[in-house]
């Protein structure tokens, strides 16, 4: 039987690895925009992840033709109002990269103490179909989200993951404990905000017989 194709609305290889990891939806493949040709990205104008995530899956399921799966995640510091937010890619500038984006929050936050720290990583998934009205805008969509609650340490420790991970200190660790960065993937997926919400959603996948 031929296995049904899921669009993970992403180029980033490291977040598709993840939801590979996280869904393993039992009678479909994830298949990446890069596996498609697809180039390019829709613009993220949403205020809130969840808009973001709406609007990228509405926009790629109906380019493709296929179910997609969208992400929109990042970190909402408490001492930045939630910021950087939306904007958590793009913290340090349009092409920021990693450690840009985490040199730029150390910097901010620099002289803070451990409870003056507090952040969250957010991650919302969204699944669209390409059979639903999205010339309107207003097809139904699945949504699942996932929270991960730590701080920001002061300064970066390991290699492992991605993003704002060797600065992140999960809830459980104290202060000066480990950051994401030094986690296994096990221990990660069963924490983070991606995995909280990928378990929500990969009920929902199999709930469509995928």
């Amino acid at each position: 039987m031929t296995r049904a194709r899921i669009l993970v609305a992403t180029h980033s290889p490291h977040k598709l690895r993840e939801l590979r990891e996280l869904l393993h939806p039992a009678r479909a493949s994830l298949i990446s925009l890069d596996d498609l040709g697809i180039v390019g990205d829709v613009a993220e104008t949403g205020a809130t992840f969840e808009a973001n995530a709406r609007l990228k899956a509405r926009a790629y399921a109906a380019r493709s033709g296929l179910p997609t799966i969208a992400d929109d995640s990042g970190l909402e510091v408490d001492a930045l109002d939630g910021g950087p937010g939306v904007r958590t890619r793009r913290y340090a500038g349009e092409n920021a990269t990693d450690p840009e984006n985490n040199a730029k929050l150390l910097a901010t936050l620099a002289g803070l103490a451990p409870e003056e720290r507090g952040a969250r990583y957010v991650c919302v998934l969204a699944l669209a179909l390409p059979a639903e009205p999205f010339a309107r805008g207003d097809g139904p969509i699945v949504v699942a989200r996932g929270t991960c609650r730590g701080r920001i340490a002061a300064a970066p420790r390991g290699t492992a993951g991605f993003g704002y991970d060797p600065i992140f200190e999960p809830a459980a660790e104290p202060p000066g404990g480990r950051t994401l960065g030094l986690y296994s993937a096990a221990e990660k997926h069963a924490i983070s905000h991606r995995a909280r919400a990928a378990r929500r959603m990969a009920k929902r996948i199999a709930a469509r017989g995928w």
